[in-house]
């Protein structure tokens, strides 16, 4: 018996599973608890491919990014107090390849949202940011867009494909809401989705101050104006809001802008954060500033930004209706780009 408690699994016929990293079969080695009463989830193991990728996901690791899973009552060796564990989910959270990822960041001709961003913010920030985000290119449709869902330890849940209008930047949902998922047109088997929310990778190594979203090309877009802050996406205005996928925001400053005619029930929901998050916000910044037309349309920040004459004008119009605005970004710091 290995004097360790958890340790890597021996070899035995169909142990070797896909690496959930570079997406090689049979070549990824997962870790066992000796006792027998942890089954952990199919990412902790390691990648032995002769020509390995170098994923290796501890244990320790794992319970580190997993706090809230563990309640310390048992001893264990000398990195870790005593835990009790909640019950293992019986379907385990599944990942797409990255290989996936990498090859969808390519073709960027065919893909409406990529040629939209780049006659307003130019093909070199353009290109930064789809590489900030790891935005791919789908052949969906013609040529689609790609937000791919990557956790904080840089493995990819599932990617939304939607069709942008590539001359206005807004969604195509006529003649039908053009939307999918990647690991449904990759026809994954057996795969159990459990979202994260869009641009979590951004937060590895990252103690800057989070600003919440409903649309991803919204986060996106915030990004190269409020470069201050990490821009996330809960990819609707329930999307992925939820206790669980929540629990990544433990011990930050977060602030939620709903789109308009979203604030309350962001709100409601903003509870859920009250013991996560160090400091929670719900923002009603657009609410004050915008008109009744504005409203009926459930604009988004993205718009005041992106279709505004003068963004630092439309800026300075918020500031005005809304003080504590001005205080929040000079206590920040935050430089804004024109």
């Amino acid at each position: 018996m290995s004097e360790y408690r958890f340790h890597l699994q021996k070899y035995r016929f169909g142990s070797k599973i896909t690496c959930p990293s570079c997406g090689k079969s049979r070549c990824f080695v997962r870790y066992i608890d000796e006792q027998g009463s942890i089954t952990f989830p199919g990412n902790v193991g390691k990648c032995d491919h002769e020509n390995s990728c170098g994923y290796h996901y501890t244990p320790k690791e794992y319970f580190k990014d997993n706090p809230n899973i563990l309640r310390m009552t048992e001893s264990i060796g000398k990195s870790f107090q005593s835990i009790i564990y909640k019950p293992v989910d019986k379907n385990p959270v599944s990942y797409v390849p990255s290989s996936y990822v990498e090859r969808s960041q390519s073709h960027y001709s065919i893909n409406p949202l990529f040629q939209y961003f780049c006659r307003v913010f130019g093909e070199d920030e353009t290109s930064r940011l789809f590489g900030m985000y790891r935005i791919g290119t789908s052949a969906k449709w013609g040529g689609s867009a790609v937000f791919w869902q990557m956790d904080i330890n840089g493995l990819v849940r599932t990617g939304k494909v939607m069709c942008y209008n590539a001359e206005t930047g807004h969604r195509v949902k006529e003649p039908q809401a053009f939307v999918g998922w990647a690991h449904s047109e990759l026809k994954l088997q057996d795969f159990h989705l459990k979202q994260c929310l869009f641009g979590e990778h951004l937060l590895k190594n990252s103690t800057s101050p989070v600003m919440l979203v409903e649309s991803e090309k919204t986060a996106v877009v915030m990004s190269h104006f409020i470069s201050d802050y990490i821009w996330l996406a809960t990819g609707g205005k329930n999307g992925c809001f939820n206790s669980d996928a929540m629990q990544i925001l433990k011990d930050r400053e977060v602030t939620l802008i709903p789109d308009l005619g979203a604030t309350e029930q962001w709100k409601e929901k903003s509870a859920l954060l009250s013991g996560i998050c160090k400091k929670v916000i719900v923002s009603n910044v657009l609410e004050c500033t915008s008109d009744e037309e504005q409203r009926s349309q459930g604009l988004d920040i993205a718009d005041f930004f992106l279709f505004s004459p003068s963004k630092r004008q439309i800026l300075q119009q918020m500031i005005q209706r809304n003080p504590i605005l001005q205080t929040l970004i000079d206590e920040l710091g935050l430089e804004l780009i024109e």
